[in-house]
């Protein structure tokens, strides 16, 4: 999970509150300058927040924010990293734990190759350096979810290094002011996880829970480069579609501590410097240990792992077996389509808006939703956009439903839309067809059309009829469109439509009245 580093200032309060895994910690007082003493535990975005000071110009805030983040992502893999144990959420407690798990006397770390080239691929994806040769340390730290009294990570020499992610902000109140920002990927690492411990208040009991030891991780730092936290949460959102499509990570995350931490601040509380877990029945963070106090990890090269080395087509040794290297090359050719491609593909394809190709990329399977709806209708793409990303999007949110959840099918939208297109039905007929499927009451487009008597009054001499008895009822409406004004023709044209029970085309009825005024 995200790990940002907000800071927020008014008058007389200063304050930066930070996140790792699903902890956080606290620093109240004036910044004092970008921290950097080369450890990891101490220097990181979480245990030393990177802050920086400038003079504000006159009428500018009196600090300006300063954001980063350090990521953890569970990878997405079968067995942990180091241990064949099986990789199941919500499995019963202390089911999927291997002797290595437990940290048993004489059990020794073997690599999960699924787990490094998911780090390559993650890599590449964020134009990343892909170190050739990798080293693994013990982090070293006590607690009884951590059997063997250390982490093994990649301190010293990460898998990769030196990386960018580039994420899309608005900048005004028009959703079309947008612009593309970079931060720097410092590094990207893999770690294994700790166990889960679970605190029993009410018997004053702790619980430990090791089917989570020994997961697979990957630790992504990024560089102070954001001003606030709405660029954070766009950045991590980014990241998260990037891991999605490349299946590095399912990339569940929920940034319900950042508003914690805001609320308790604002109530006057103080935030401890403590790892959070959240947890998905409360839909909140829970307290999982105390940090307080500067940690020495006491980092040392891992003893029992070689250097991992990886390959590129011109360093592959002669007849090596490719069950044993990983080739960087071969990675790179697997990597899928990108969602700053895509947005860029769905632009030029379908001549939408960039700003709303984000939307179909950021709404969890909204983009699906829309290409199976295009495959089926012979709508206009930009048609087919405003549907979805209005009415149906619209209908969603309205119901706070997720787009799996939608009563409506592509298909069935594909069919409405082809009434549409064809002019069988008018567009606040249509409107009317939607929220009918909306019901959910198994019905097809065309049957509702059918049993409301919505079609669209096909016979040119009965309109021209209607409009002309239209007129001729209300000459006071006719005379105020004469005298200029542009309105009285939308009153004339509700009045053809009430009389044909709306199943006239307003934009038919209005060259017909337009028609038969200049007569």
């Amino acid at each position: 999970m995200a790990a940002p580093m907000l800071r927020w200032c008014c008058s007389g309060r200063r304050f930066a509150f930070a996140r790792v895994g699903c902890g956080s910690c606290h620093r109240r007082g004036p910044p004092t300058g970008s921290t950097s003493n080369g450890k990891r535990g101490q220097s990181s975005v979480a245990q030393q927040p990177h802050i920086t000071a400038q003079k504000p110009r006159k009428g500018e805030p009196e600090w300006a924010a300063v954001v980063g983040l350090e990521i953890h992502a569970q990878i997405a893999s079968n067995s942990k990293l180091f241990s064949g144990s099986q990789v199941c959420f919500a499995a019963p407690p202390n089911s999927l734990v291997s002797f290595f798990d437990a940290s048993l006397p004489g059990t020794l770390p073997v690599l999960n190759r699924r787990c490094v080239e998911a780090a390559v691929m993650t890599g590449l994806a964020l134009d990343c350096h892909i170190n050739r040769k990798s080293l693994f340390d013990r982090k070293h730290y006590f607690y009884a979810d951590l059997p063997a009294g250390y982490q093994i990570t990649q301190q010293r020499l990460p898998i990769a290094v030196n990386g960018s992610l580039a994420y899309s902000v608005y900048v005004g109140r028009k959703p079309s002011q947008m612009v593309t920002r970079t931060v720097r990927v410092k590094q990207i690492q893999l770690e294994q996880d700790s166990g889960k411990s679970l605190h029993d208040d009410l018997r004053s009991q702790t619980l430990i829970d090791l089917n989570r030891a020994g997961i697979g991780l990957l630790e992504l730092v990024l560089e102070p480069d954001m001003s606030c936290g709405e660029e954070a949460a766009t950045a991590v959102r980014e990241l998260q579609l990037i891991l999605q499509a490349l299946g590095t990570s399912q990339a569940n995350m929920a940034d319900y501590e950042i508003q914690r931490q805001i609320n308790e601040l604002e109530n006057g509380g103080e935030i401890l410097n403590e790892t959070r877990s959240f947890d998905f029945k409360l839909g909140c963070t829970v307290p999982m240990r105390d940090k307080e106090g500067k940690q020495d990890y006491r980092f040392m090269p891992e003893p029992n792992l070689p250097p991992l080395l990886l390959y590129d087509s011109g360093s592959l040794p002669s007849g090596a077996d490719p069950q044993q290297v990983i080739n960087i090359d071969q990675l790179r050719e697997r990597l899928p389509e990108l969602p700053r491609v895509t947005r860029q593909r769905l632009v030029q394809q379908y001549g939408m808006l960039p700003e709303h190709s984000c939307v179909l990329l950021n709404e969890v399977g909204l983009l699906e939703f829309f290409q199976n709806v295009i495959k089926e209708t012979r709508a206009e793409p930009k048609k087919v956009t405003s549907w979805v990303l209005n009415t149906f999007l619209g209908f969603l949110k309205q119901q706070n439903l997720a787009v799996s959840e939608s009563p409506v099918t592509p298909s069935a939208l594909a069919e409405l839309l082809d009434l549409l297109d064809r002019k069988a039905i008018s567009a606040p007929a249509a409107k009317q067809v939607f929220e009918e499927l909306w019901r959910n009451e198994g019905k097809t487009p065309a049957q509702i059309v059918a049993e409301k008597k919505l079609e669209l009054l096909q016979d040119p001499e009965a309109l021209e009829q209607l409009c002309r008895s239209t007129l001729e009822a209300h000459p006071d409406v006719v005379m105020d469109l004469k005298r200029g004004n542009p309105r009285a023709i939308n009153k004339l044209i509700g009045l053809v439509r009430k009389a044909t029970l709306g199943r006239a085309d307003p934009t038919a009825i209005k060259e017909v009245l337009e028609r038969q005024l200049s007569s």
